[in-house]
């Protein structure tokens, strides 16, 4: 008896308090305002307080240059649709559940707040929300808002004081916007779990089926996952899928009560299974066709302020900003660089082979490819990281670019006054005369006389510009490094852009000209396509555009100096382009059209590299062996299912870009280089040929002899 009476009492005492609270924030049952409300609300003190709300987390789409989809990324995964978008139905399934009389009724609903009222009084606790949406709506909006465990926690609090904070805002939000916008934001911030953030998003994930084309049963099944989508999240099991089933159908039940669907609806939409595809999250770049060209792009807007002043704000700029990042990739170009890899180095290879493309005149990255595929899978031989760029976009150490340096000490030369014609006479093997020979950047000597450079196939003899450059002869070069200057050839080469790929300082000794310094394809083939550009470089580009989500749009132009007087990189590309018909890669041939390059191989074939350009494309490939190239060099190895003895930068990188160059250029009209200003650059001038060689003094047929031929790379 003492038990009875003591529940009877219970109730009384919530029925009394339900009734207090009631007559003191009782809205009218149709609309949202009236004078005992008004009265009420201003005995307590309860007036509407605007609510912050900041946009929703959007994904962030990725586009190519014609603006195909590339990649995306996502802080949580939502597509923000307008209400005219969600199915009737969906809206009928959502309303039905969650709040049914939310058309009638202002920021509370008055009976269910006296429902929820006396059950927690009963149970000594907030044991039963009734919440209405436009409530759910500021809770969710709290939430979203939360940057610290304290925010989060005050937002899912179990108070009466979140409650009167929560209608407050809500009362404002019912004053600022009508039914349907508030409900069409609902939908857009509810979590339904799995993942999805959003109608759209949920549609999707759940059932591979937009918004717009939710059925009864699927519509049911998203408006029972809202009330607590972690415990019918049925991406985690089948004890979850089997709570959302339930909750699915007393969905059914409901919509059938309040005669939104008919009872023989309701039952054969009960008799179907759950139906729950689970369709996979769109991916970041491990998801992207390209992903290399998006691990750059991604790690371009994290890393650069131009996308914001911390590293926290761009983070969020990238993640949640709901953007569309129009960029380089040429889907053209890129197609052509994979199928020239694919053709020359497998995937399953050891040694990874990678290219860049850059358009001279801009610095675009049209195309970003390499051998291997992208991901976290070892014993496929995928690669997590960016073999293709520097360590600032995803990017490991690198590798060292061997001969394409020779390039830079060439146009040292040419800018300090030498002639086409001039050279040394060199031997099989170079020794500084003195420490005091090289010196670096900060003056120190850094000659070494107790070291010898060789090259690879005798080699010694007179070398002109021209003769040296096709042949590729160390001893000539490290002998025209020592005329020019170290710090000169260093300037130059730094003008065009060179860093290494790990981002620490370049290493300034006097094999700097042979290059051992790691490189990276995209800044090789930048630096490259500068000379191609008449001196003009223009930093790496591959963000042209961004469209907000509000539909701002914000244009990238090119970062672009002149680096080197035009004609000295016009009489560069003119000495560079007889590397094809008279030096290391006349074997493998051109393109059909002018272009110049260099072919690069680094001490004992660690690796091997290409680098080259027209007026139109530039590119840079290389190739080594990602699990340390100086222990595992191209020597002896079976590469593309053909073995070589020796890799060099012909054998390789040289036809990968002959076979890309062919196809990402086709249909493209041929530009010709500008001619060398022969009154400047040619003949020879204080260098020229000692007058017992065969050609007269002050000539050069161009014609390298096998002798001539020293270095391969």
């Amino acid at each position: 008896m003492g038990s009875r009476l003591s529940s009877v009492a219970r109730l009384t005492a919530a029925a009394a308090a339900a009734g207090v609270v009631a007559a003191a924030i009782a809205l009218p049952a149709v609309g949202g305002t009236g004078a005992m409300f008004v009265s009420a609300s201003e005995d307590l003190g309860i007036k509407p307080e605007d609510l912050a709300e900041p946009p929703l987390a959007e994904k962030t789409e990725i586009l190519d240059a014609e603006g195909n989809q590339i990649g995306q990324f996502y802080e949580e995964y939502r597509e923000t649709i307008s209400l005219d978008q969600v199915a009737p139905i969906m809206k009928t399934a959502i309303i039905s559940i969650e709040d049914f009389r939310f058309y009638e009724h202002g920021a509370i609903d008055i009976e269910g707040t006296i429902r929820a009222l006396a059950k927690n009084f009963t149970s000594g606790g907030i044991a039963q929300g009734g919440s209405s949406i436009t409530q759910q709506y500021v809770k969710q909006v709290l939430l979203n808002s939360a940057t610290t465990k304290e925010e989060q926690a005050a937002a899912l609090e179990a108070s009466y004081a979140r409650k009167l904070r929560e209608l407050r805002y809500a009362m404002a939000v019912e004053e600022k916007y009508t039914k349907d916008q508030i409900l069409e934001k609902y939908l857009n911030i509810a979590y339904f779990g799995a993942h999805a953030n959003g109608i759209e998003a949920a549609a999707k994930r759940f059932f591979g089926v937009k918004a717009s084309e939710l059925n009864l049963v699927q519509a049911a099944t998203l408006a029972g996952a809202v009330q607590d989508p972690n415990a019918t999240d049925p991406n985690l099991g089948k004890k979850q899928r089997a709570k959302l089933l339930s909750r699915r159908n007393v969905v059914l039940d409901r919509m059938a009560e309040l005669k939104k669907i008919t009872p023989e609806e309701a039952a054969e939409a009960k008799k179907k299974p759950l139906g729950y595809k689970g369709t996979p999250l769109p991916g970041g770049c491990e998801a992207s066709p390209y992903p290399y060209f998006c691990m750059y792009v991604r790690n371009e807007v994290l890393s650069n302020e131009d996308f914001g002043k911390t590293a926290k704000a761009r983070s969020q700029y990238l993640n949640r900003g709901g953007l569309k990042i129009q960029t380089t990739l040429d889907p053209k170009m890129q197609k052509a660089a994979e199928a020239a890899i694919k053709k020359h180095v497998f995937a399953s290879d050891n040694p990874v082979a990678s290219e860049a493309l850059v358009q001279p005149g801009t610095g675009q990255i049209k195309a970003m490819a390499a051998s291997r595929k992208y991901g976290n899978n070892k014993r496929k031989k995928e690669m997590s990281f960016n073999v293709v760029a520097d360590r600032v976009h995803g990017g490991g150490v690198g590798f060292q670019a061997g001969s394409t340096f020779k390039t830079f000490t060439l146009i040292t030369a040419l800018k300090e006054g030498m002639k086409l014609n001039d050279g040394f006479s060199v031997s099989s093997g170079y020794r500084a005369p003195y420490y005091s020979t090289f010196k670096n950047c900060k003056g120190d000597n850094i000659g070494d006389p107790t070291h010898t450079v060789t090259n690879d196939e005798g080699g010694g003899g007179f070398h002109s510009l021209q003769t040296g450059t096709w042949g590729s002869v160390n001893t000539f070069f490290m002998k025209l490094e020592e005329h020019v200057g170290l710090c000169d050839t260093i300037k130059t080469a730094k003008s065009l852009g060179i860093k290494r790929s790990d981002g620490l300082d370049l290493t300034e000794y006097e094999t700097f000209t042979l290059g051992t310094n790691e490189m990276d394809p995209v800044t090789v083939a930048n630096a490259y396509a500068a000379i191609g550009a008449r001196g003009k470089y223009c930093a790496p580009m591959a963000i042209t555009k961004i469209t907000d989500r509000d539909g701002k749009v914000k244009n990238f132009k090119p970062k672009c100096k002149q680096a080197l007087d035009p004609e000295v990189a016009d009489a560069a590309a003119d000495i560079l382009s007889g590397v094809f018909t008279k030096g290391t890669m006349r074997g493998v041939g051109g393109i059909g059209r002018p272009a110049a390059g260099k072919t690069g191989t680094t001490d004992a074939q660690a690796t091997a590299w290409f680098a080259g350009f027209t007026p139109d494309l530039a590119g840079a490939v290389s190739i080594g062996d990602s699990r340390g190239a100086q222990k595992y060099k191209l020597n002896g190895v079976t590469i593309g299912g053909r073995y070589y003895s020796s890799v060099f930068g012909a054998s390789i990188p040289g036809p990968i870009w002959k076979d890309t160059m062919l196809a990402a250029l086709k249909g493209t009209p041929a530009t010709d280089f500008t001619p060398v200003n022969s009154s400047r650059f040619g003949g020879c001038g204080s260098g020229c040929r000692p007058v017992e060689r065969t050609e007269p003094q002050g000539e050069d047929d161009g014609t390298l002899d096998d002798v001539d031929i020293a270095d391969f790379g």
